[in-house]
C-alpha cells in the first residue's frame, strides 16, 4: 500500500520535504493557507516590479540540487541560479565600504585596508569556522535530535568549539578592528539571532558562503519556489493553495488528518507541519498535549520581527550592490535595543537590489529595491505599526537610504509599500509577529529546538525554522532532510 502523508504550509522547508516524501513514493498533499506558495518567501508584483518579501539570499546550492537528484532529475532545468558578487557590500556612517565575498586576494586586500594585521587573524577565523561548519553543518544538520542521549553525543564538539560563546566573542578574539568584528558577525541577524548572544556555532554561516557562493535565482526567489513546486507536481504530488488549515485530529497517539477553513478533510497516514510552532499546538492541534507545550513554547525566547520597505524607483543604480549591509553608529547598543524590546532612531540595515543582477525585477530603465530593519517582535514592543508610526518608520528608513548611498532617491520613486511585524502575524500566524521562529541561542538548539517529531503523538512532524537546525534556506532544508528520515522509517 501507498503511505499517504500531509504537509501543512509551502514554504521552502514544506516544499523541501513534499519533494522528499513524493520522490520516496509516500503520496504527499500540501496544504497551503495563502493564495501562493512560499511562506516567507512569498512575493508581490506591482506596477512592473517584483518584490520578493524573502529570504533573497541563496546559498548551498547542493542541498537544493540534491530535491531534484533524488528522482534523477536536474535543478537547472527548472530554475537558473546567478551568482552574486560581492556577496554583500558593508557600508558605515563614515563612509567606509568593505566588499565581502569569497575571492581571496580581493578579500585580504579589503581586510588589508581595515587593519593589515587582521589578515593573518582572520585565517585562524577561517580555520575556526570550518571546523565548526564539519562539526555543526556536514555531520549534525540534517540529523534529528529526539533524545537528549543524542544531545550528549554531540556535546564534545561543541566544546571543543566553545559553543557557549557567541559569534561576535569568538570572532573578536581573532581579529581587531571592530568593524572587521561586525563584517564577521552580522550573518546570524540573517537568521534571527543577536551577534552579540548566539552561539558560536553559528560562524559555519562564513565557511557555507565562502565554499558554496552567495546565488539569485533569476525572476526572484519566487522562481525558485515555483520551480520546487514544478518538481513536486511532477512527481505526482498535490498543492492545494488559499485554504488554511483550522484543525489537526488525532485520535488516541496519532494524528489522523486536517480539517480547512474551505471545510475540505484529508486523511493521511503521517501529518507534517511547515507552520508557526505555536500556531501549530495552540491552535491547530486537537490533542490534551497541546496546551502543555503551548505553555512551554511561551517561555521559549523567540527571534525578533522585520520592519521591510520595499520600492521601486526610476533609474539604474550601478554602483549600489546586489546586497549591502548599511552599519548604524551603534552595533551591540542597537542589538541590545533590537532584543530588548526598544524601538530605535537609529538603524542598521540589510539593503536588497535585485535589479542589478537580474534586469527583469524591475521595468525597463528602473531599479527593484527593499530595506529591511530588524525590530522587536511585538511581545516586546507595542509600536503602532499599522499606523501613522508604521509610516513614519518607513519614510525614515528611506530617508537613511537615500542619505548614505542613494542620494536622490525619494525624487525617484514609483511604488512603495512597506511589511511589519504585525503583518508577519497576521499572515503567516507568526507567533509574536516573530519573523525567524524561536531564537537561535545555545538552549534553543539541536534537541532543546523544537523536535522534528512529536514527543507524543508518532506520526506527527515538524520542519522548518523553529526545528533543529534553524532557520534560512540551507536551514530549513536541512530540517527537511531530518524530518523526512523520520517519517521514511516509521514503516
Amino acid at each position: 500500500m501507498t503511505r499517504t502523508a500531509i504537509v501543512i504550509g509551502a514554504g521552502f522547508g514544506g516544499l523541501a520535504l513534499a519533494i522528499r516524501l513524493q520522490s520516496a513514493g509516500v503520496a504527499t498533499t500540501i496544504v497551503e493557507a495563502r493564495d501562493k506558495p512560499g511562506g516567507r518567501a512569498y512575493h508581490w508584483v506591482r506596477d512592473g516590479f517584483t518584490f520578493d518579501a524573502g529570504p533573497t539570499v541563496i546559498t548551498d546550492p547542493p542541498c537544493l540540487q540534491d530535491l531534484w537528484a533524488l528522482s534523477g532529475q536536474d535543478m537547472e532545468a527548472d530554475v537558473d541560479l546567478m551568482p552574486v558578487m560581492p556577496f554583500y557590500r558593508l557600508n558605515w556612517p563614515d563612509g567606509t565600504n568593505f566588499d565581502y565575498s569569497n575571492d581571496e586576494a580581493a578579500l585580504r586586500a579589503e581586510i588589508a585596508k581595515l587593519h593589515p594585521a587582521d589578515v593573518d587573524g582572520y585565517d585562524r577565523f577561517l580555520t575556526y569556522s570550518r571546523g565548526v561548519y564539519e562539526q555543526g553543518y556536514v555531520k549534525l544538520g540534517a540529523v534529528a535530535f529526539l533524545d537528549f542521549a543524542s544531545m550528549i553525543k554531540a556535546a564534545p564538539a561543541l566544546m571543543k568549539y566553545q559553543a557557549w560563546r557567541s559569534v561576535y566573542s569568538i570572532v573578536s578574539s581573532y581579529v581587531q578592528d571592530e568593524r572587521l568584528r561586525q563584517a564577521l558577525s552580522f550573518h546570524t541577524l540573517l537568521v534571527g539571532g543577536n551577534p552579540m548572544t548566539t552561539s558560536s556555532i553559528y560562524a559555519l554561516i562564513h565557511t557555507i558562503e565562502k565554499d558554496g557562493g552567495v546565488w539569485f535565482a533569476r525572476g526572484g526567489t519566487n522562481a525558485l519556489v515555483n520551480a520546487m513546486v514544478r518538481l513536486f507536481e511532477r512527481l505526482g504530488g498535490t498543492l492545494r493553495l488559499g485554504d488554511p488549515v483550522t484543525a489537526i485530529e488525532t485520535a488516541g497517539d496519532r494524528a489522523t488528518g486536517v480539517t480547512t477553513q474551505n471545510g475540505w478533510r484529508g486523511d493521511a497516514d503521517m501529518i507534517a507541519c511547515n507552520g508557526d510552532l505555536m500556531h501549530s499546538y495552540k491552535d491547530l492541534l486537537a490533542h490534551p498535549r497541546a496546551k502543555k507545550v503551548a505553555k512551554g513554547l511561551a517561555r521559549k525566547r523567540w527571534s525578533p520581527s522585520l520592519f521591510v520597505v520595499h520600492f521601486g524607483v526610476k533609474g539604474d543604480y550601478p554602483d549600489l550592490a546586489h546586497h549591502s549591509i548599511l552599519f548604524g553608529p551603534r552595533y551591540k547598543g542597537l542589538l541590545d535595543d533590537i532584543y530588548g524590546g526598544v524601538v530605535p532612531d537609529d538603524f542598521s540595515l540589510y539593503l536588497h537590489h535585485p535589479s542589478i543582477t537580474d534586469p527583469g525585477m524591475a521595468p525597463p530603465g528602473h531599479s527593484t529595491f527593499y530595506a529591511l530593519a530588524p525590530v522587536a517582535h511585538l511581545g516586546k514592543a507595542k509600536a503602532e505599526w499599522d499606523g501613522d508610526f508604521g509610516a513614519r518608520f518607513a519614510d525614515a528608513i528611506l530617508d537613511e537610504v537615500e542619505r548614505r548611498v542613494a542620494p536622490g532617491l525619494r525624487a525617484n520613486l514609483v511604488t512603495r509599500f512597506h511589511y511589519t511585524p504585525a503583518d508577519f502575524g497576521r499572515d503567516l500566524s507568526a507567533h509574536l509577529g516573530s519573523a525567524f521562529s524561536l531564537e537561535p541561542v545555545l538552549w534553543q538548539s539541536a534537541w532543546f529546538r523544537a523536535h522534528n517529531r512529536d514527543d507524543a503523538i508518532s506520526n506527527l512532524y515538524f520542519v522548518g525554522a523553529g526545528t533543529h537546525p534553524g532557520a534560512g534556506i540551507p536551514g530549513v532544508v536541512g530540517s527537511a532532510k531530518a524530518t523526512a528520515a523520520l517519517m521514511l522509517e516509521s514503516g
